[in-house]
């Protein structure tokens, strides 16, 4: 019965050895600050005829000690990276240009990662008064996306901005190569409706933005497959 008891003991006080696990919690996401959303930016500091520096600005997250701001230029679709335990990083840019750029927000302590929102800006150079509009983002169907046609037809929907807020219509464009031929143009909405479809068939679309000055951008094209 001694015996008993003694290993009961026993086995308790290692049980009440034992660590409790830590508990880890994740970073929450950064709010971006500057360059302003959807704006023109002509604050950074000019390098050059072609390059400026623009300031990039975010909120501290919680539980974070490192940030990874990726910016993205909307006319080449060449992204870069780069890492920080600030909350303000100077990031040389093309002058002329739009961009688009988010912050993940990181720590030492765990894999779990928190993405802030993505935000565009359109990075100024010498006496422009008016900006092109920022390239439409696809809503759908998106980046390789499989559908399935509804009564052999399909709704087409993307999104626009513009530094000036002056667009005025787009161009869609669609077809079974990567070089879609033109579907509908000065289209003012943003979804375009019952646009016919094949089944089991590859697809390929883009929207040309056009503002008020005649300026325009190019989505880039997009590819989707049908069901």
């Amino acid at each position: 019965m001694k015996r008993y008891l003694f290993l009961c003991l026993a086995c308790l006080t290692i049980l009440s050895c034992e660590k409790t696990p830590e508990v880890i919690d994740p970073p929450t996401k950064a709010v971006l600050s500057l360059p302003n959303n959807n704006e023109a930016c002509i604050s950074g500091t000019i390098i050059s005829p072609t390059l400026s520096s623009i300031l990039f600005k975010w909120t501290a997250s919680q539980n974070a000690d490192s940030y990874e701001i990726t910016v993205k230029n909307l006319e080449s679709g060449v992204t870069t990276s780069q890492t920080t335990a600030n909350i303000e990083l100077p990031i040389t840019l093309t002058r002329n240009t739009p961009y688009s750029w988010f912050v993940t927000a990181k720590s030492s302590k765990t894999s779990t990662t928190a993405k802030s929102e993505v935000w565009k800006f359109f990075n100024a150079g010498d006496a422009l008064s008016f900006y092109s509009p920022f390239p439409a983002e696809m809503i759908s169907p998106t980046m390789g996306q499989r559908i399935t046609p509804n009564a052999g037809k399909t709704t087409l929907q993307w999104t626009g901005s513009d530094a000036d807020n002056d667009i005025v219509n787009y161009d869609i464009y669609l077809g079974t190569t990567n070089t879609p031929t033109l579907l509908k143009s000065n289209q003012v909405g943003l979804t375009l409706a019952d646009v016919a479809i094949n089944t089991g068939t590859t697809y390929y679309w883009k929207v040309i933005t056009r503002d008020s000055k005649g300026n325009t951008s190019d989505s880039g094209v997009y590819i989707f497959y049908t069901n």
